[in-house]
């Protein structure tokens, strides 16, 4: 589960990037955050991810207030969470298999067990067959799949994912959405900001809007 109390997030020589923002997104939620550019979307997503720590406010994932922890602690909470970036942040040096073990490697999990979860991972995303493949060879759609891997391999309880699809053509972004989907029907909470959410989703689906850092009443199609 996710927590945000009042939380208000100010930059350095910055206007505010959230100002009071409150919700809860309970385990194995689908949940789109939205908003115009600058809306405080990144800024969300980096609270979530305990990236950064709230100027006033509590987040609480999974029932630790991220505010309050020592440095120290703050890795071992980022274990449980899998972090999609919208430049994907791959390594362009080495081939597909090895950039989704990064993870496993910084954790400690090598050999066997690595491989089996990192093939596991490709397999998930359609790559199995391009482990050997450099990054640089594959498609935008292939890249952010990659990503996604790296993103899933250690087992995180939540995933996010900033603006995943907004490079991609409709039918690669589709399909993208779809490996989402498919994530939280297996129970992990999946949160993802995008610009243009209101085009993917269902009443049932939960709607977080910002609207210049503050969290306005969402617009979901009937």
């Amino acid at each position: 589960m996710i927590v945000f109390d009042q939380v208000s997030k100010r930059y350095p020589g910055s206007h505010e990037a959230l100002i009071d923002v409150s919700f809860t997104i309970n385990d194995g939620e689908l949940v789109y955050v939205t908003g115009h550019s600058g809306a405080g979307k990144s800024t969300l997503l980096k609270l979530m991810a305990a990236i950064e720590r709230p100027t006033s406010g509590a987040v609480i994932i999974n029932q630790q207030n991220i505010a309050k922890l020592k440095s120290a602690s703050l890795p071992f909470v980022r274990r449980k969470i899998g972090m999609v970036y919208q430049d994907h942040k791959l390594l362009f040096d080495r081939n597909c298999y090895h950039n989704v073990a990064l993870p496993l490697a910084i954790n400690g999990i090598t050999g066997a067990e690595a491989g089996k979860r990192i093939r596991a991972a490709l397999d998930k995303v359609g790559l199995l067959n391009k482990e050997k493949a450099m990054p640089i060879t594959l498609s935008g759609g292939e890249q952010q799949r990659l990503a996604i891997a790296r993103a899933v391999v250690s087992r995180p309880s939540i995933l996010i994912a900033d603006e995943p699809t907004g490079h991609l053509d409709r039918s690669y972004a589709d399909d993208i959405m779809q490996l989402f989907g498919a994530f939280q029907q297996v129970g992990v909470t999946v949160i993802v900001a995008t610009h243009d959410a209101l085009g993917k989703t269902t009443p049932q689906d939960k709607v977080l809007q910002l609207q210049h850092g503050r969290l306005v009443p969402a617009e979901v199609p009937a």
